[in-house]
């Protein structure tokens, strides 16, 4: 929630009792109102009080009898808890041939990227990744970088997979793939 729309609620439920009892206290006669003022007529009104005389009274109720189970004091009742089996989800091994596929396809891009970027600062280019950049150096520099970035995938996976998140393990690799997909991309358009 909003902090300004929170503060108003409060605010609100905090003047609500003032509020309503001021419109109470609005609707009884002061106390100067009610002393006369020299030289000025009273008015005196007559109020017709309602009373309970003129409502009938109700039909009495014949009495039941009272079963003998029911006049028995109320028995202990002890509660105990229901307990949840865990959830059972469908598990795979990690490296399953979906997880093969999508590893491979993740090392295949992050070649192609390496040697796309290692041709593009060759030929006189620049890195655009602040974190590659730093290891842009030198060609051994460049490839221990994709090759951390593809172990980075795995390891990622790995965890999705050991928390139970299967569909977040897949998409880890779709994310990295489309990365390196666009930086190869990128690359071979601006050379």
């Amino acid at each position: 929630m909003n902090p300004l729309c929170k503060s108003l609620k409060i605010l609100m439920l905090g003047l609500a009792p003032a509020v309503l009892s001021g419109s109470l206290f609005a609707q009884t006669v002061s106390p100067s109102a009610a002393e006369p003022v020299a030289d000025a007529p009273v008015l005196v009104a007559s109020v017709e009080m309602a009373s309970a005389d003129a409502f009938p009274l109700a039909p009495e109720m014949p009495t039941l009898p009272v079963h003998p189970i029911a006049a028995m004091p109320a028995a202990v009742v002890i509660a105990t808890p229901v307990t949840r089996l865990p959830r059972v989800y469908e598990t795979h091994p990690f490296w399953d041939r979906e997880n093969r596929i999508l590893f491979t396809a993740c090392g295949a891009m992050a070649t192609a990227d390496f040697f796309t970027t290692r041709a593009n600062l060759a030929s006189g280019g620049r890195e655009l990744d602040p974190i590659a950049r730093v290891f842009s150096g030198s060609t051994p520099g460049l490839a221990a970088n994709f090759a951390l970035e593809t172990g980075g995938v795995i390891s990622i996976s790995y965890m999705f997979h050991k928390t139970g998140h299967h569909k977040l393990e897949r998409v880890t690799s779709f994310v990295n793939i489309a990365g390196s997909a666009s930086a190869v991309a990128y690359g071979l358009a601006h050379r």
